[in-house]
């Protein structure tokens, strides 16, 4: 019987079609399929080492921001009161606009307007997230380089209002957005710990050595804004300043027993009056550099948080984030806190008008001032490294030994009066600066990583940090008003008022030693509108608490239990509960 030869074409066919298919999925297999070299974990290390190297940058990003963008505002403050402060600049320049009476009310705006920064501090953080308002900030500082083009009432002192609205935005976003990156590369180098794969809390200190170290990092950057400050007068102001003998004729008493800012220096203060040109291109540099703090921040500082965490932040209700960080002082960790926060404003601006006019300028001259302030800076910059031995001893010990040289040398400028224009004292008023930037340095750095410390949470950080700076501006409004009271009546003040906040620190610190209880608020669940892809499976959410132990009802639990009472008067139970 003879075989149909149709039938064996088909089968002919069959047989290359099925050939051809092998051969394409081979293709298909060697260009889509696993490379034989390829290693996951080694590729996975790469990835995450990228990563925290994008944290670093992040870090080393917004510390030269803040440095500049503090630097050049101090700069253009420093020269332009100098220069306004002399009669004949505001006689021949600006005889019908009244300098003096608008650079009061400069100082004012500057001063007196964060006095209601708590207030609106959380909700501008939170509603434009922390990088943004960093940038915001920044370019707010920007704003007022730019109005001293035009010096006249209608923008001179609204940009002050504005820089005064800035300052705890500002620097509470700083705070909270280096804290955060320490979490960060913690994350990223415990990559493989269950907890960071979940995105669960991280064990209480985890990252404490990378808080230490980030903040030691942004602080060595920051004090150098003083140095920063000093170029405009290095370079540009003292070749029109008179020599000491005309600037301080009239002086007669200094260091303790002067009364108010500096009595007695003369009213004319320049030999010869710098050309429009010259101030113009000072400002331009200013400007540019101020820019280049906007541009750091915006192109190379990277988001505190996920985008979906930054929806948790904000969808707790606008009504309890204005509200948290007056519950937030209701923790006796933070109350204890508060004349530190006090003190740190204190010395910061008395070293700036106290001890440089009425002991620096008023023994060395006003051409002095610069070095004088350089010195301080140079110091407060380098020693913040001795913030690093957190690593190694107890959190107190930096704090205290801070405390101990400011102490002795609030003793010694009480108990010194130098003599006008003797130039001899110049090495122990450089040494008293020096001393004083090394206190300054362990003082605000220890602050910042204590609460970061204290504070682990990332939905209270921004509560945190705008307490601190509020309390700090607070200080220095405090500083401003008291400019007319004797010298010794302000030391006294400030011995005081550093007595009172280390014993105040010691016994929070004993407090927690024994395991006191502190009543931490109830941050609420958020409260999200189910639209989007990215709420319709509610194991996707890493809302507070979505993982079973991520919730902030469940803080007191890591840390100290809290009594009953304390719970019922403070804490909402549910939903219901909820403030907003």
């Amino acid at each position: 019987m003879e075989k149909d030869p149709s039938c064996h074409q088909d089968v002919a066919k069959t047989v290359a079609c099925d050939g051809a298919t092998e051969g394409t999925e081979t293709q298909l297999d060697d260009f889509v399929g696993a490379h034989p070299d390829y290693n996951e974990e080694e590729e996975e290390k790469k990835y995450f080492r990228r990563k925290r190297l994008g944290v670093v940058k992040n870090v080393v990003a917004a510390s030269l921001a803040g440095m500049l963008t503090y630097g050049v505002y101090l700069g253009l403050l420093q020269m332009q009161l100098i220069l306004h402060y002399d009669e004949t600049y505001r006689e021949v320049k600006y005889s019908n606009i009244q300098l003096e009476d608008i650079d009061r009310k400069v100082l004012m705006g500057i001063n007196v307007t964060p006095v209601a920064a708590l207030l609106y501090t959380p909700v501008l953080i939170r509603f434009f997230g922390t990088k943004w308002a960093m940038f915001l900030a920044v370019g707010i500082y920007a704003l007022f380089v730019s109005s001293n083009y035009w010096e006249r009432y209608y923008t001179l002192v609204p940009s002050a209002v504005a820089i005064g609205v800035a300052i705890v935005p500002l620097w509470a976003s700083m705070g909270n957005y280096i804290t955060r990156m320490a979490q960060k590369y913690y994350e990223y180098v415990n990559f493989t710990e269950e907890h960071v794969q979940e995105q669960k809390r991280a064990p209480r200190g985890a990252c404490n050595a990378y808080i230490v170290i980030f903040q030691t990092i942004f602080y060595t950057c920051f004090h150098l804004s003083f140095v920063c400050a000093q170029m405009p007068m290095l370079f540009f102001l003292n070749n029109y300043l008179y020599q000491l003998n005309h600037t301080l004729a009239g002086v007669k008493h200094c260091g303790t027993l002067s009364h108010g800012t500096l009595p007695g220096f003369n009213t004319t203060v320049l030999q010869s009056l710098p050309r429009s040109v010259n101030l113009i291109i000072v400002e331009s540099a200013l400007m540019a550099a101020a820019f280049l703090a906007m541009l750091m921040v915006l192109v190379l500082c990277g988001s505190a948080y996920r985008p979906t965490e930054e929806i948790d932040l904000r969808s707790i209700g606008w009504g309890n984030i204005f509200q948290l960080p007056f519950k937030h002082m209701r923790d006796y960790r933070l109350r204890h806190l508060f004349p530190l926060f006090i003190y740190s404003g204190f010395e910061v601006l008395f070293v700036c008008t106290g001890f440089s006019l009425n002991y620096g300028v008023c023994a060395l001259g006003l051409e002095k001032l610069a070095y004088l302030l350089m010195a301080y800076g140079l110091s407060a910059s380098a020693c913040s490294s001795l913030a690093l031995c957190m690593l190694r001893l107890r959190r107190q010990v930096p704090l205290l030994a801070g405390a101990i040289v400011h102490a002795a040398l609030l003793v010694t400028l009480f108990c010194w009066a130098p003599e006008p224009r003797y130039l001899l004292q110049a090495p122990l008023l450089y040494a008293i600066a020096v001393l004083w930037g090394m206190g300054s340095a362990l003082n605000k750095t220890s602050i910042s990583i204590l609460l970061g410390m204290l504070y682990e949470d990332k939905e209270r950080q921004d509560f945190v940090f705008t307490i601190y700076h509020w309390w700090q501006a607070l200080a220095i409004f405090t500083v401003y008003l008291w400019s007319g009271l004797p010298m010794k009546a302000k030391l006294s003040i400030m011995l005081l008022t550093l007595v009172v906040a280390m014993g105040a620190y010691l016994w929070m610190e004993r407090k927690l030693a024994q395991h006191v209880a502190y009543r931490l608020p109830r941050i609420p669940r958020p409260r999200h509108r189910m639209r989007g892809y990215r709420y319709l499976e509610e194991d996707d959410s890493d809302e507070t608490g979505s993982e079973g132990d991520g919730g902030s009802s469940n803080n007191n639990k890591d840390e100290h239990p809290v009594d009953s009472a304390s719970r019922d008067d403070d804490l909402p139970r549910d939903d219901g509960d909820q403030l907003g």
